[in-house]
C-alpha cells in the first residue's frame, strides 16, 4: 500500500510540476515585462512557488472534502462507525502543500531566471 501512494504521489507531483511549467511558459512575457520594471528574481520566485502550493493545498482541501463525504456515506449507508481524525486532515493539508513546494521550485526558478529581453521577444 505504502508503494502505490508513493507512486502516486510522485504522479501527482509531477502532474503539478507540468502544470506550473505550462504556467510559465505562457507567461514568459509578462516575466519579462515585470524584470523589465525591476521585479527582482526573489519576488518571481515566491510568485511561482505560492502558486504551486495554492493549487496543491486547494487538491488537499478537496481530497479532504471528499474523503470526508465518502466516510459519511459509507457510516450511513451500512452504519459501520467511521471517523475523520482532526490530526488526518490537518497532516493531509500540510502534506500536500510540501508536495506544491517541493515540486514548484524548478518550475519558479525557471521563471526566476528568465532573460528580459528574451522573454519580451517570446511569442
Amino acid at each position: 500500500m505504502t508503494l502505490i501512494s508513493g507512486i502516486s504521489l510522485m504522479v501527482g507531483g509531477i502532474g503539478v510540476m507540468n502544470i506550473m511549467l505550462v504556467a510559465v511558459t505562457e507567461r514568459t512575457r509578462e516575466i519579462g515585462v515585470r524584470k523589465a520594471m525591476g521585479a527582482p528574481r526573489n519576488a518571481i520566485l515566491t510568485q511561482f512557488l505560492v502558486e504551486s502550493v495554492v493549487l496543491t493545498a486547494v487538491g488537499g482541501i478537496i481530497g479532504i472534502l471528499l474523503g470526508s463525504g465518502i466516510s459519511s456515506l459509507i457510516h450511513a449507508a451500512s452504519k459501520m462507525p467511521t471517523y475523520v481524525s482532526l490530526w488526518s486532515v490537518i497532516l493531509g493539508l500540510v502534506f500536500s502543500s510540501a508536495v506544491g513546494l517541493f515540486f514548484g521550485i524548478y518550475p519558479a526558478m525557471r521563471a526566476s531566471r528568465l532573460d528580459p529581453v528574451d522573454s519580451l521577444r517570446y511569442e
